[in-house]
């Protein structure tokens, strides 16, 4: 009896299994900026309330729109969807359970309304169909239906959503509206003098990815030209697009109409367009392969051509000798404490540099500063974490500065370099949001602007001596700011891997009147049908979008390029070429010549395509292109797996079928 009554003792003391947890709200909406205070609750296998517990809340999947604190309350800092995590053990010990919850973050309510393509003076009969896009007061888009109204609908008639059509000279304003935000468009309507329109040339001849212009002539019955006169294109095939001011580009072969119609009246252009066959072989010639499954990361090459330096997701960076592409050597190596090395860059004249430093054991992270002065035997010589030791995950060294990004607040630090032994911050810039929600991923910096990857804030571009706006290293200035509903353009992944995939701008490279943008994308959770991505993540996404910037403050996408079976990562452009790291996909090389509109993948601009998939690689047979850098025919490629790869063009050879 005492043996039994101990046990009973010791089985009544023993702590309860908890066998469910449950956070609440499971499921919740919330406005980006606000918080949202979460709890759970514990139950044992008989559905009895377990307590007390201990707590560990975390955001799981994606952490950049969001953070939870030890306490369960939430700070819901960007657009996007957040998951929670809350692991729940007995006070007393023993196994604990898992709790999930899912947030959505939503934009705040409309606070204006963007409207284009209203044309000031119309006549009478013409029809036009206007865009308009509402936005919070934070700058994010938002998924409103605009309705529309005109105060004359006798002078111009207007449907809720927003066909417009000239009816009687007169004057009217229209007004497109969502909530309480309202934009209002003057318009004078005038008798239509046009007798006679025509399109011109009649007939073009081009190749696929090519832009063609066209003009529309208005004639009154004089045959005096209407110039105001503006009609609306459209095209037959749609395998194409025309824009608003006769641009035209194909994206297939095959013969188009390009038409263009006003008030009743219209005419037509033929457009003859050829295949592209922008297609080339390529020809590996040299490998650097990581041994003991050490995974790489950035590449970037000496400014003498010869030598070149790998990072790695690490406490290491390599140095290579690379005088022959050939048979490329590791020449030294440096260490420091840091679990990743994302990124390096070297100063114009190759004498010092930086690397970046994240998951430091002493929680000092920052860069720390080389001396280069034997491009094959690199050292470090100083260190800068006083600002940033939360971690920097990139940096850009411009004219004796380093623009990096500080992981723990979303903001871009400015570090005067000129005297590299003793460098110190001159300056931080940020977008004015939440730091829950603030992330600044990669920055490009060229002639005096620099190009920030904001994440949830898009491409930002800052005056840093360039003039413009009156900035200087030590005074950033705001110039402008692109942004674009990531949700809604990668729809397709959430539906691949569930809700809290990764996505965000991620990188951007200036060259000529264009910067092109590539977001990073990685599904929530890996598949059976896409299998892994980068370090558990699932299969990477992602795609590269052309902004035109020949009006630098009003940046507009014109073109992009998303690969099919990868997501796009680093970018280098050199001349009429872009060679982009596509990760599972490996390399790809993209013609960018000319002008460019569309869907440049559909047009047949990939020049080529390598996989850097290697049966030794840290994951066998598994490509994770990280990037690519070019110089005098040469691209190096560094693969996550398999190490840096160097491959040629075969620009002489003949097209590939």
């Amino acid at each position: 009896m005492v043996v039994f009554a101990l046990a009973l003792a010791a089985l009544q003391q023993a702590p309860a299994a908890i066998a469910r947890a449950e956070v609440r709200p499971a499921e919740a909406v919330v406005t980006a900026g606000d918080t949202l205070r979460l709890s759970v609750l514990a139950f044992d296998s008989a559905g009895r309330p377990v307590s007390p517990v201990r707590v560990t809340w975390t955001s799981i999947g994606s952490p950049f729109e969001g953070s939870v604190d030890s306490t369960g309350l939430l700070t819901a800092g960007a657009v996007g969807t957040m998951s929670v995590s809350a692991f729940v053990r007995p006070a007393a010990g023993g196994r604990g359970r898992q709790g999930l919850a899912r947030v959505t973050v939503l934009p705040g309510p409309a606070a204006r309304v963007e409207v284009s393509g209203v044309p000031r003076r119309l006549y009478v009969g013409q029809g036009v169909t206007p865009v308009a896009r509402a936005w919070s007061a934070a700058g994010d888009p938002r998924a409103d239906r605009v309705t529309w109204s005109s105060d004359a609908p006798g002078v111009v008639s207007v449907t809720p959503s927003g066909r417009l059509v000239a009816v009687a000279p007169g004057r009217a304003t229209l007004a497109a509206a969502a909530g309480a935000a309202r934009a209002t468009v003057p318009v004078e309507v005038a008798p239509n003098p046009v007798e006679r329109v025509s399109v011109e040339p009649a007939t073009a001849s081009v190749r696929t990815g090519d832009v063609a212009r066209f003009r529309f002539r208005a004639m009154d019955r004089a045959g005096r030209p209407v110039a105001d006169a503006q009609p609306e294109w459209s095209l037959a095939p749609g395998d194409g697009l025309v824009e608003g001011d006769g641009t035209f580009v194909a994206e297939l072969p095959g013969t188009y109409r390009v038409i263009a119609s006003f008030a009743g009246r219209s005419a037509e252009a033929v457009v003859e367009a050829r295949a592209r066959d922008a297609t080339r072989a390529t020809r590996l010639v040299g490998r650097v392969p990581l041994q003991g499954g050490m995974l790489a990361a950035e590449f970037w090459l000496h400014p003498d051509g010869k030598h070149g330096y790998l990072t790695t997701i690490s406490d290491r960076v390599y140095a290579i000798d690379l005088s022959d592409p050939a048979t490329p050597r590791i020449t030294d190596s440096v260490v420091v404490d840091a679990r990743g090395i994302n990124d390096l860059m070297t100063t114009e004249d190759g004498r010092f540099g930086v690397l970046t430093r994240e998951g430091a054991s002493s929680r000092r992270n920052g860069i720390v500063v080389l001396s280069f002065e034997d491009p094959a035997h690199p050292k470090a010589i100083a260190e800068y974490t006083e600002t940033v030791s939360g971690g920097v995950h990139s940096t850009y060294v411009y004219r004796g500065h380093v623009y990096l990004t500080d992981d723990a607040t979303g903001s871009m630090r400015v570090i005067d370099l000129r005297d590299p032994y003793h460098p110190r911050e001159v300056a931080r810039w940020e977008t004015p949001r939440t730091p829950a929600g603030r992330m600044l991923h990669d920055i490009a910096v060229e002639d005096g602007l620099a190009y920030l990857s904001y994440w949830n804030d898009g491409l930002v571009v800052l005056d840093v001596g360039n003039g413009i706006k009156g900035g200087s290293p030590e005074r950033p200035v705001l110039v402008s700011q692109f942004k674009y509903d990531l949700d809604a353009l990668y729809r397709h992944v959430e539906a691949i891997g569930g809700p809290g995939f990764i996505r965000g701008t991620h990188t951007a490279w200036r060259h000529r009147n264009y910067v092109f943008v590539a977001d990073e994308v990685f599904s929530a959770r890996p598949s059976r049908t896409t299998g892994p991505g980068l370090l558990g993540f699932g299969r990477a996404f992602g795609r590269m979008q052309v902004i035109d910037v020949s009006d630098l403050e009003r940046p507009r996408a014109v073109a992009w390029y998303e690969p099919t079976d990868g997501g796009t990562h680093n970018i280098w452009v050199a001349g009429d070429t872009l060679y982009l790291g596509d990760y599972q996909g490996g390399l790809r090389v993209v013609d960018v010549s000319g002008e460019l509109r569309g869907d440049l993948l559909r047009q047949g601009r990939e020049i080529a395509h390598v996989d850097t998939g290697d049966p030794a690689g840290a994951t066998p047979n598994a490509p994770m292109a990280w990037g690519a850098v070019y110089r005098d025919g040469h691209i190096y490629v560094p693969d996550v797996h398999s190490g840096l790869w160097i491959v040629k063009v075969e620009q002489g050879s003949s097209p590939v079928p």
